[in-house]
């Protein structure tokens, strides 16, 4: 019998442990793709809101330092594809940062704007150094990762349990 009540909470456990896993990298994984998505899903997903911050963090500046590793054939391609130009715009809201606040400006304003990969490869582009960028890419996204867990901690009281 006790063999038997260990093997079952050691299955609920393995479970359990899986189940997290997967909504950790779920997170990590939204993180990279839709920054805004990733920690109220993770909040969803029953995570507790500073895993999920954390984890989402993680993945945003993963493709951060991807954009950094595959650099000039990337920048290229994406100034193509989204005909994103390098000549300094001031009506634009990118330039008016870049030129008030540099990299720092661009690392805060990522997270709600152009996403880690733009950012890094326009930053690249702009003659700011490798590590400079992914340093202030991964510090922008920390605020956004404290309001966020903050704000969906907050809303899932508003949820009803399940029973």
């Amino acid at each position: 019998m006790t063999t038997t009540l260990v093997q079952d909470m050691s299955s609920c456990l393995a479970h359990g442990m899986k189940a997290t896993l997967s909504s950790i990298f779920a997170v990590f994984s939204l993180g990279i793709v839709y920054f805004l998505a990733a920690i109220p899903t993770g909040v969803a997903l029953k995570l507790h809101p500073a895993t999920a911050a954390v984890a989402a963090w993680a993945g945003y500046t993963a493709i951060a330092a991807a954009m950094l590793l595959i650099g000039t054939p990337a920048r290229e391609w994406l100034q193509r594809k989204f005909k994103i130009s390098l000549e300094p715009n001031p009506q634009k809201v990118f330039w008016r940062v870049w030129g008030r606040f540099g990299i720092q400006g661009l690392g805060l304003l990522a997270p709600v704007t152009t996403g880690p990969y733009i950012a890094a490869l326009i930053a690249l582009a702009l003659g700011t150094q490798p590590r400079k960028v992914i340093i202030w890419i991964a510090v922008g996204a920390i605020p956004w990762c404290i309001l966020f867990a903050i704000l969906s901690a907050a809303g899932i009281q508003f949820l009803p349990k399940p029973e």
